[in-house]
């Protein structure tokens, strides 16, 4: 690949958002952690040349436990990529958050139980996670979804999946104060962190959880039902948000793992 055809910026799309660039050509990647989701598909944004990972694969072949996070995210920062977008779809853990609400979280709860979460698994490399989403990328999502009342901040928590949660799991993530649950922002999230990529999620809630009252019992036809409706809007907002950034990282996340010896090289 050419060095002006690389990518600087990349979308992971996920639970019903398969496709973003038209026309795009596809790059096969290898990494040292397997095969990613999906072939990297490149293509144009305005003057931007863009990467784009369906996260469950083109065809939903992967549920968010067996997804392979770390090939995904190692195949994105050996093609050149260096921020990135990953919108989601997600239940609302608050009566407010209701089907239709787009959040961008500043905070993330981790309540997985068997992902690999680091690509160091030697020497005393602790990567700084206090604040888990880049707050540059954050501030250009909410600018690209301010005619869409976009939440600024909140937490997401992530579940192992892929069950959903019961209404008693439910009701005590809602009374932590937390805003909306989810299956797949960890590891994808300290993943970039580690690959000192910046990195931030958009969420779009799809359903009420089990627990927010008596009437909401989460389910997949829901979930896509809503993700579908609001698809549209999302790809836009996304394409005005990459033509808005720029190629300076004026924040920590490229400093991340300064100072550290690293047990591998980064891509």
């Amino acid at each position: 690949m050419a060095e002006t055809d690389a990518p600087d910026v990349a979308v992971i799309g996920g639970s019903g958002f398969y496709t973003f660039l038209d026309d795009p050509r596809e790059v096969e990647v290898d990494t040292p952690y397997g095969t990613p989701s999906a072939p990297i598909a490149i293509g144009r944004v305005g003057d931007r040349t863009v990467a784009f990972l369906p996260r469950h694969g083109k065809h939903h072949e992967f549920p968010a436990h067996q997804v392979n996070y770390r090939a995904n995210m190692w195949a994105l920062r050996s093609l050149g990529v260096r921020q990135v977008l990953a919108p989601c779809a997600v239940g609302g853990l608050q009566v407010e958050y209701g089907p239709g609400t787009f959040v961008v979280p500043d905070q993330l709860v981790d309540r997985t139980t068997h992902r690999i979460q680091t690509y160091f698994d030697q020497n005393a490399c602790h990567v700084s996670f206090a604040d888990p989403y880049c707050t540059r990328l954050r501030g250009h999502l909410l600018t690209g979804l301010e005619g869409h009342d976009p939440v600024d901040g909140g937490t997401l928590v992530v579940i192992e999946g892929p069950r959903f949660s019961t209404r008693a799991e439910s009701r005590w993530y809602a009374a932590q104060g937390w805003a909306v649950i989810g299956m797949t922002s960890h590891p994808e999230a300290i993943l970039a962190r580690e690959m000192t990529l910046c990195y931030a999620t958009v969420c779009l809630v799809t359903d009420h959880d089990a627990g927010v009252d008596e009437a909401s019992a989460v389910s997949m036809d829901a979930v896509f039902e809503v993700f579908s409706a609001h698809t549209d809007t999302l790809k836009s907002a996304l394409t005005g948000v990459i033509g808005g950034l720029g190629t300076e990282r004026d924040c920590s996340c490229s400093h991340a793992v300064d100072g550290m010896d690293l047990p591998i090289a980064l891509p």
